[in-house]
This record gives C-alpha cells, structure tokens and sequence, in this order.
C-alpha cells in the first residue's frame, strides 16, 4: 500500500473531516472511497470513448429515430 501526501486548505480539510464522521469513517477510507468513485468514472468514460469512436453515427441516428417512432 502507498502513502500520498496532499495540501489541502483548512476549510476543506475540516469539511472533510465532518463528512468522514458524518459517515462513521476515517478520513483514509472517506479518500479511498472517493478515488475508487472517480476512478470508476474515468473507466466509463474511456469505455464509452472507445466504443464511441469504433461506432456508426448513422446507424445510431437510425436506431434513435426507430425508438423515437415506436413511442
């Protein structure tokens, strides 16, 4: 396991701090939690990029305008 050392301004940090309480956790999980949240955000967003740019604009419009029909 690693150590990461961030500044952070004393407001944040005690606001932080709160949410962890609030949460009946550390502030390490609290941090762990949120890179695991923004982590999962990053591999979604690169998946649907990817997937993205392997797809047919046309063939998704014509799927969208069949949904759209069916309604």
């Amino acid at each position: 396991m690693s150590t990461l050392t961030i500044r952070l301004p004393n407001d944040k940090h005690e606001r932080l701090k709160a949410l962890a309480k609030s949460n009946a956790i550390s502030i390490n999980k609290l941090i762990d939690e949120l890179a695991t949240v923004a982590l999962a955000n990053f591999d979604a967003r690169v998946r649907f990029e990817t997937r993205a740019a392997r797809g047919d604009p046309q063939r998704a419009l014509a799927l969208l305008d069949k949904i759209d029909a069916s309604e």
